[in-house]
């Protein structure tokens, strides 16, 4: 993976884009919850928040979103954390969901597992 500096992001325009706010207000969010838009962009929004809602028409992750707005993770975070709370997006981590936690193998066969994967 090869990192790049913020050539194009300037600090001041990411200070800007989050209001000043360093810390998204949903502290449940990680990089693999599931972001779906609730609703349109509206005229007056802003380009980030309404780039967002284009992005999750269908679900999302928010690595993704980031990737696809080229801006940090945190930064993301942060304007999901604004459109989570004015209902326009939901949000579900993957293993939250019911057909997720029914298709886990119970303790008991994965301890066999374990014991086999050591006998190798």
């Amino acid at each position: 993976m090869i990192r790049r500096e913020l050539d194009n992001e300037e600090p001041d325009r990411l200070y800007t884009v989050t209001g000043g706010r360093s810390l998204a207000d949903e502290p449940d969010l990680d990089i693999v919850t599931l972001i779906v838009a609730a609703a349109e962009p509206a005229p007056g929004m802003q380009s980030e928040h309404a780039r967002i809602l284009r992005a999750s028409r269908t679900p999302v992750a928010i690595v993704e979103i980031s990737a696809d707005l080229g801006l940090p993770v945190g930064v993301v975070k942060i304007l999901l954390s604004d459109l989570l709370r004015d209902g326009k997006i939901t949000a579900r981590h993957p293993s939250s969901s019911t057909r997720a936690s029914t298709q886990l193998p119970d303790a008991a066969t994965l301890k066999k597992v374990l014991v086999g994967l050591h006998k190798l």
